[in-house]
């Protein structure tokens, strides 16, 4: 009998150390793609839109070959940075409203998407460089579109809501890509872009 116990009891041994070092592994894995993603976060927020692999790995701390074996994997990387993302922005997003009136919460509406796409704009930058050739990516931008139209519609009365030609043109007015054009394109602080979106806005809600 402990004859045959003792190669049973090594093989249990064995898988055991097997399992701990696959674990130990998994995890290492793990620990490298969060350094990766962070890093890419950061070159990307000190504008770097397409950080190449090695400064990606100097900033993360990792060897050249753990980038790239990673990057192979760019769908799970996008998932992770916009997991990040989410993160950061969605407690701003879901804060109740303060004001009374739809005026009111329209105006914090406006700040806290100011706020929103100072954080984010190197991000979504750098994300439509590659959105037509990343189905995630695409899936995420789209699914951001929604997000701001769903949040206009929550804080509009229905008789702008339901008046196409005018949600329309606020819904351009107070996204992300008019901030963007105002902001880099025109060169614009984001006080002053935050008073040219007010601007705009007011001009189409006058009589409303």
């Amino acid at each position: 009998m402990q004859t045959k116990a003792k190669p049973a009891k090594a093989a249990r041994d064995t898988a055991d150390k097997t399992a701990v070092e696959s674990d130990g592994r998994r995890q290492r894995s793990n620990r490298s793609r969060d350094q990766i993603v962070r890093a890419m976060i950061e070159l990307v927020r000190a504008g770097e839109m397409q950080p190449a692999a090695a400064r990606v790995a100097e900033k993360a701390n990792v060897g050249l070959r753990t980038v790239f074996r990673h990057f192979e994997e760019m769908e799970t990387l996008n998932r992770e940075i916009s997991a990040i993302v989410d993160k950061e922005i969605l407690p701003i997003v879901e804060k109740p409203f303060l004001g009374k009136t739809w005026r009111d919460q329209l105006e914090e509406l406006l700040q806290r998407r100011a706020d929103i796409y100072e954080r984010i704009m190197p991000l979504k930058i750098a994300g439509s460089l590659q959105r037509f050739r990343s189905p995630f990516l695409m899936k995420d931008y789209n699914r951001f579109l929604r997000m701001e139209r769903e949040g206009l519609k929550r804080v509009l009365p229905p008789k702008i809501v339901n008046d196409a030609v005018l949600f329309s043109g606020i819904e351009m007015a107070t996204g992300f890509q008019a901030w963007r054009r105002l902001r880099h394109d025109q060169g614009l602080s984001p006080a002053d872009s935050l008073n040219v979106a007010r601007f705009i806005i007011e001009c189409m809600l006058v009589g409303k």
